[in-house]
């Protein structure tokens, strides 16, 4: 069954930090990452997350008590998703495609437009558009870790990210109205393609192991209660 989240209300949130503590997240819902897909190794890791907004944007923070962790990619759309990764898969009301931000560990981006996920005969995405690096560096992204985390954390450890993306961004490709009351479809995940120890988790659980299904999203509602 597909999952909902309510987004709350902060007219205090200004900017990101990674004090998961901090009192400005006292009354966010925690949404878990806890669907492991089948062919993920014996590595567990608890993925929280807590989402909220303001006027400006949107404010995520994740915090992951994880293990063998890994981050190689430093580069804007490289393919975050082998290094040790969280991402949120979010469609605003009434758009044609969703965004795909993917985040590894370290705080490395990727992000693009997506209308048709399927691909076609030489293996690329049917209708995935483009987002200027430019453009995306609106987002700000903050991280526990180095830039690069190499060789691999085996040992057990906690890391925290957060993310500001303003409503603007999105107005590239889906100029927003209401925000209040509104309902975005989407996912949310972690993952660690190319770590020791592959997994693959899904907040509102998925089948086959892909990412790409909108079919399986959940529901993100921006709450005009605040948080």
């Amino acid at each position: 069954m597909a999952r909902n989240y309510h987004i709350y209300y902060n007219k205090n949130m200004e900017n990101i930090s990674l004090d998961w503590s901090s009192p400005l997240w006292q009354k966010a819902q925690i949404a878990r990452i806890d669907n492991f897909h089948p062919q993920s190794s014996d590595h567990r890791p608890e993925t929280l997350v807590k989402i909220q907004y303001n006027p400006k944007g949107i404010f995520v923070i994740f915090k992951v008590k994880d293990q063998f962790v890994r981050t190689h990619y430093t580069d804007y759309n490289a393919n975050v998703h082998e290094d040790s990764c969280v991402e949120w898969f979010i469609r605003p009301p009434q758009a044609e495609g969703y965004y795909n931000f993917e985040v590894n560990a370290s705080g490395t981006l990727h992000v693009n437009y997506i209308v048709d996920p399927e691909r076609d005969a030489k293996g690329e995405r049917k209708d995935m558009r483009s987002i200027p690096e430019q453009h995306a560096k609106q987002i700000e992204i903050l991280s526990s870790l180095p830039r690069v985390v190499d060789p691999e954390i085996k040992e057990k450890i906690i890391w925290f990210l957060a993310l500001n993306i303003p409503f603007t961004f999105f107005e590239y490709f889906t100029p927003l109205k209401k925000i209040n009351s509104s309902i975005w479809q989407g996912n949310l995940y972690k993952c660690g393609d190319k770590t020791s120890h592959p997994h693959w988790a899904a907040w509102s659980p998925i089948e086959k192991l892909n990412f790409h299904q909108p079919i399986h999203y959940g529901e993100f509602t921006f709450s005009e209660v605040t948080g």
